[in-house]
């Protein structure tokens, strides 16, 4: 892919103009426009400014092919928790945006109500050597205190991914459980299914 064409499909990504693209790098909206239209391409010192701008690396910004994993887009997510004592099998919906080997991820329904301990949230995880994804999660709802961490590992073809989650739950303990992410709900579902039966993720 031209550079030119990998500069305006990330910035678009980005849900940035041109403009908002060149105030990130520190040059002129006109520039920008001539990157884009192929006119010239970056020299070496600003191509890392705008790499890091647009998210990506320089491999990326010069068109290679990476073979990174894509995760962006409508994905389930289902975590294994407890209440009361009692086992609780949370599947919701939660929306994906990668930049790079950084996905943001933002939980979109609750998956049980606020009164059964289900609360919306948001996080990020870094991607590592296309296989494991590692982050944080936090509670998004002011009454709510959860927060911790994610460790999941990756379908070696990005269908799903699965690990634990470690946190403070609503109540003050610190507790864990299976946790799994999957393109549809019945997809989350099996997976963590086989979570639970095997007593550790798939493959």
């Amino acid at each position: 892919m031209l550079i030119a064409e990998v500069i305006r499909r990330q910035r678009e990504s980005l849900g940035w103009s041109q403009d908002d693209l060149a105030k990130a790098v520190g040059v002129s909206g006109r520039q920008v426009r001539r990157w884009e239209a192929g006119d010239v391409e970056p020299g070496f010192q600003i191509a890392v400014a705008l790499a890091k701008a647009l998210q990506i690396t320089l491999e990326e910004l010069a068109g290679e092919d990476t073979h990174r994993a894509d995760m962006t887009g409508d994905w389930w997510a289902c975590w294994q928790t407890w209440k009361d004592g009692q086992e609780v099998i949370n599947p919701h919906q939660v929306h994906i945006r990668q930049h790079g080997d950084l996905a943001e991820i933002v939980a979109v329904t609750r998956g049980t109500t606020l009164e059964e301990g289900g609360y919306l949230w948001r996080g990020e995880l870094r991607l590592w050597d296309n296989e494991i994804l590692m982050g944080w999660y936090a509670a998004s709802e002011a009454a709510v205190r959860s927060k911790g961490v994610m460790f999941l590992v990756l379908h070696q073809h990005g269908i799903h991914a699965t690990g634990r989650w470690v946190g403070l739950s609503y109540d003050g303990p610190l507790v864990t459980g299976w946790a799994a992410l999957a393109r549809s709900e019945e997809g989350v579902l099996a997976v963590m299914d086989d979570l639970k039966a095997q007593g550790g993720p798939t493959s």
